[in-house]
């Protein structure tokens, strides 16, 4: 079986550069300049209003009362999932055992969990993202013909069906009996961490829309029985767990529900629950304007960040004038505090990762022409906010250049690089991974480092270690011991700051990738290979939790609005300004600045 990540470890040795456990911000060094507050503060401060639900159906006529102990009992089965589905990625139980009973004579076998682990349940619970069951437990129809076991080392293979197991754990299956395993019955329910699982990765094989109109047929089909009488006494014994899964699918994955096919599908089913259980009906209606208010969150939130780039992009062209008449503020003006600034960095950096769906790891790389037959909203944005955060990224590298390049006098560089190798620290601290390695991947462009006079002014002791941190040899071994020290903090965190986890992103998205094309997603006998499904699963549960964090900090608006909005350099013109500040050294560098400055007059002539 695929090894789990370790959550142990602790940071390499890096002198700490404050106390910033107990939130002390330490002096700076930084005082002299006066902090000024961004006229387009309200910009950035942006609300997220509660849209009506417009998939309001008709009120159902119960024909069933029941006493009250029966009306508790049902209003707690509803209130119980949508409690655990608050939180998908907390430690589940399983929800209800598999039992072989008359009424599941024609249904595949199921497989159930008996331990609590968190994502893969194995029966010593020492495997966290493996859902499994014990062979007491384990029950199939009469029609299933279970294969004779294999032993292969320490381990045992059976098949059951369409479905194989080894050790206990699923490991492959044909895609319809993976979801006929996921659709519930009275007396089953799947496993949450095969819920998650195959949610998220399904769309490898078939869109979302398909999932959902194969799943909910499914389920409708197996309660009909020709007698519409007991046709509504097992849709409203099923009910609970349908609107179980249908929670878990909108909280965990609502973006899938930007296509308006699944929205109608979901109506569709809230029909089909209003039949028979006025409960269950209740709790679909709450689900969807939970669905509806978070859809109208992102549908802002795109809104905000398109309105932020464009003020970013107003006055490009202004930059020059500006550094020229000395007018132009820069970071020290606005903020002269490395904590204060690596907290606003930790502000931008948990909205966006907030944002981010986590289906859309698995849709950079899913099959493209599925996908493609319909040209809806879901199939424009499919990875919209993913793209948006590595555009973050790529933003602050090329603010931390602007503002080394753009000061006349080498004094005031030395004192800006100093200040953004004392932010690094201070994110390092805090668990900020992202924003650290922006700011050394800024700091080690060309046009930063080939400022020899500048760097000679500079102690680069800290930015030395910081940089051993961050080293990518060895695949990133240093990061990733510090990245389990974060982790490790964090599950035993005394305070909201310990809590916080921000990844090295574009490190993420590439082991992620490299899993995605190192494994085969089908196996030679046609079956899927739920064995990477697992890894895949394992590795965006964990970007999942670091996302649910809410950052502890003050904002300060003036800053968050400069960090994003305030206009950088572009390549060239980064490179131009490097020149002007330390001039070339060589004739290829004579020949560059030449080339340059007549390309970027080229450019101002023609706009």
């Amino acid at each position: 079986m695929p090894p789990t990540t370790p959550y142990a470890g602790k940071f390499s040795p890096c002198t700490p550069y404050s106390n910033n456990n107990n939130n002390s911000q330490p002096h700076s060094p930084y005082r002299n300049a006066t902090t000024t507050h961004g006229a387009k503060e309200n910009l950035y401060n942006s609300t997220y209003a509660t849209t009506e639900n417009p998939y309001d159906v008709p009120q159902p006529h119960s024909s069933y009362p029941s006493s009250s102990a029966a009306t508790s009992t049902k209003a707690h089965v509803c209130n119980s999932a949508h409690t655990a589905a608050e939180n998908p990625y907390s430690i589940p139980r399983p929800h209800s055992p598999r039992q072989s009973t008359a009424s599941l004579s024609s249904r595949s076998f199921r497989n159930t969990s008996t331990s609590s682990d968190r994502y893969r349940n194995t029966s010593t619970g020492s495997d966290r993202y493996r859902n499994t069951s014990t062979g007491s437990e384990q029950s199939y129809c009469n029609s299933v013909t279970v294969s004779k076991d294999h032993h292969y080392g320490n381990g045992i293979t059976a098949s059951y069906g369409e479905m194989c197991y080894h050790d206990n754990s699923l490991v492959s299956g044909s895609l319809e009996a993976l979801i006929q395993h996921l659709v519930p019955t009275v007396d089953y329910y799947p496993d949450r961490s095969y819920v998650f699982t195959f949610l998220l990765s399904s769309r490898l094989f078939l869109h979302p829309y398909e999932l959902m109109t194969r799943v909910c047929h499914l389920c409708v089909e197996q309660q009909r029985t020709g007698d519409p009488l007991l046709d509504k006494i097992r849709i409203r014994e099923v009910a609970p767990k349908l609107v179980q899964l249908l929670t878990e699918w909108t909280e965990t994955f609502p973006y899938d529900f930007r296509d308006e096919r699944m929205m109608r599908c979901l109506k569709d089913m809230t029909h089909h629950v209003a039949r028979g259980d006025e409960y269950s009906w209740r709790a679909m209606q709450q689900m969807t304007r939970r669905l509806i208010k978070r859809l109208s969150a992102l549908g802002q939130y795109e809104e905000a960040v398109a309105a932020l780039n464009a003020v970013a992009l107003e006055r490009p062209a202004s930059l020059k004038s500006k550094q020229a008449s000395g007018q132009r503020g820069d970071i020290l003006s606005v903020c002269d505090d490395p904590f204060v600034l690596a907290q606003q960095l930790t502000h931008i950096e948990l909205d966006r990762l907030s944002f981010i769906g986590p289906e859309e790891f698995i849709q950079t790389f899913a099959m493209k022409d599925p996908l493609e037959n319909h040209k809806g909203f879901f199939r424009k944005r499919k990875t919209s906010n993913l793209e948006a955060y590595v555009n973050w990224f790529n933003r602050l590298s090329y603010l931390v250049a602007t503002e080394i390049c753009m000061p006349v006098k080498k004094k005031h560089r030395a004192r800006a690089i100093e200040f953004f190798i004392d932010v690094a620290q201070e994110c390092f601290n805090i668990g900020n991974f992202n924003s650290l390695m922006a700011i050394i991947t800024g700091m080690n462009m060309s046009p930063v480092s080939r400022l020899k006079k500048t760097w000679s002014k500079v102690n680069t002791d800290k930015f030395e270690i910081l940089e051993h941190q961050m080293d990518p040899s060895s695949n990133f071994s240093n990061y990733r011991t510090a990245l389990r020290g974060a982790t490790q903090r964090s599950e035993t965190a005394h305070s909201s700051q310990e809590k916080i986890v921000i990844p090295f992103f574009g490190l993420l998205i590439k082991d992620i990738y490299f899993l995605n094309e190192g494994c085969a997603s089908r196996l030679p006998n046609g079956h899927i290979n739920f064995e990477k499904l697992w890894e895949l699963a394992k590795q965006v549960s964990e970007f999942l939790v670091w996302r649910q964090v809410i950052c502890p900090f003050s904002r300060a608006r003036w800053i968050l609005q400069y960090l994003v909005t305030s206009p950088v350099f572009n390549e060239d013109e980064l490179h131009l300004a490097s020149y002007e500040s330390e001039g070339p050294e060589n004739n290829m560098e004579k020949d560059s600045r030449r080339s340059l400055r007549s390309s970027l007059l080229h450019r101002e002539n023609r706009s």
